[in-house]
């Protein structure tokens, strides 16, 4: 497989603790019900982005390991 099967679990977004924040702010002001649209939508749009079901499919599992 090359690097670009691989999904990346190690630090990779430029301005993490801005981009936390960021998605902190579009959350503000909503309720549990359109926070949770907001973030289906985002996970919807992201995947879309990254186009290749293995990687999908990778990101589902390592989700799925890591419960809060």
């Amino acid at each position: 497989m090359e690097d670009t099967d691989h999904l990346i679990l190690t630090p990779n977004i430029d301005g993490a603790d801005d981009f936390y924040a960021d998605l902190l702010a579009a959350h503000e002001g909503l309720s549990k019900a359109e926070s949770d649209a907001l973030n289906a939508r985002l996970v919807l749009v992201l995947a879309n982005h990254i186009g290749d079901r293995s990687i999908l499919k990778q990101a589902l599992k390592a989700a799925a390991r890591h419960p809060q």
